[in-house]
């Protein structure tokens, strides 16, 4: 069974139903899997009825069934190596590529491609199939630079600095408009999109998860910029609603932004750097994933410049 305990987050006077925040704001489980999934929950140590009126500060004990999921079998998948020793692989993760199973996602993960590579791998993790390895995500339409582990220690070793936010990452984007000032923070709150459980959204009243963004235009174009994003917390979608919250989405985002009819482009967001500290060493290393394609033919068309000239922004 899995539990899950934490306090209810609503704005103050405001009350909702506990079935529709589990669903809605925890984004745990949808109304059609409460009972396949065998959902038991209490408020304040009481057992309650899905239709009990829940408010702010109130507390939550949820437990519910393992998922059923069909067996996670190795993958042939190309991998880009970046770097490779005996505790870590650093891969550039290509965009489309989903980083471990999940629901309507059971073949051709980088987990899969990870089980194909190394004989045994998920046996390194107690049998975990899902995530053996994974630290941290990218979004399937996010490229990149990703780092996995070969061992639970050093899975451990770098989970830590990603609490610890002493890892370091570095993303590249086209956003529309042109943002000034050229370089600042976005600070606010994010919570999941009441009216879509698939999307998150803002607010600066300090409900949600506090999320933390530094930026600095690289380039503006006419109608658009190159922009450097260093992300201070890791939140789901920060960067494509932070973008947002701005008035600025990322190009080609098929979530949180209209197709542009101009440049119609999949997601313009790339990991391109990430530093972190190895086991056994004692200093971060930083991995470069080099800007794809899909950046240099679009930051060549609107400067204007062939497709074929190598110069683009400095990302470095």
């Amino acid at each position: 069974m899995i539990s899950h305990n934490s306090r209810i987050e609503l704005p103050e006077g405001e009350t909702m139903r506990v079935d529709s925040y589990v669903s809605d704001e925890l984004g745990l489980l949808s109304r059609s899997q409460f009972k396949q999934r065998e959902l038991t929950l209490k408020v304040n140590g009481k057992d309650v009825k899905l239709s009990r009126k829940v408010v702010d500060g109130d507390l939550l004990e949820l437990e519910y069934s393992e998922p059923i999921i069909p067996d996670i079998l190795p993958d042939e998948i190309p991998l880009d190596i970046l770097f490779e020793n005996d505790d870590v692989l650093v891969v550039n993760k290509p965009q489309g590529v989903v980083v471990h199973p999940a629901a309507g996602h059971y073949t051709g993960t980088l987990v899969q491609g990870l089980m194909y590579r190394y004989k045994g791998y998920e046996d390194e993790f107690q049998g975990e199939t899902i995530r053996p390895g994974i630290v941290h995500r990218l979004d399937k339409d996010t490229s990149g630079v990703i780092i996995t582990a070969k061992n639970p220690e050093a899975q451990e070793f770098l989970s830590e600095q990603f609490r610890e936010k002493t890892a370091v990452k570095k993303y590249m984007a086209v956003c529309k408009g042109n943002l000034y000032p050229m370089e600042g923070r976005i600070k606010n709150h994010l919570i999941r999109d009441p009216g879509n459980r698939k999307r998150f959204t803002w607010n600066d009243e300090k409900k949600g998860k506090h999320s933390c963004t530094d930026y600095r235009v690289m380039k503006n174009f006419d109608d658009y910029y190159f922009v450097s994003l260093m992300p201070k917390t890791g939140r789901t979608h920060q960067l494509r609603v932070h973008m947002l919250s701005l008035g600025h989405p990322i190009l080609g985002d098929p979530v949180y932004s209209r197709k542009d009819p101009k440049h119609p482009v999949s997601l313009m967001l790339h990991a391109l750097t990430l530093s972190i500290r190895l086991p056994g060493e004692d200093s971060q290393r930083t991995f470069h994933a080099p800007l794809p394609d899909r950046f240099k033919e679009l930051l060549h068309t609107l400067s204007g410049k062939s497709p074929h000239v190598e110069q683009v922004p400095s990302v470095h």
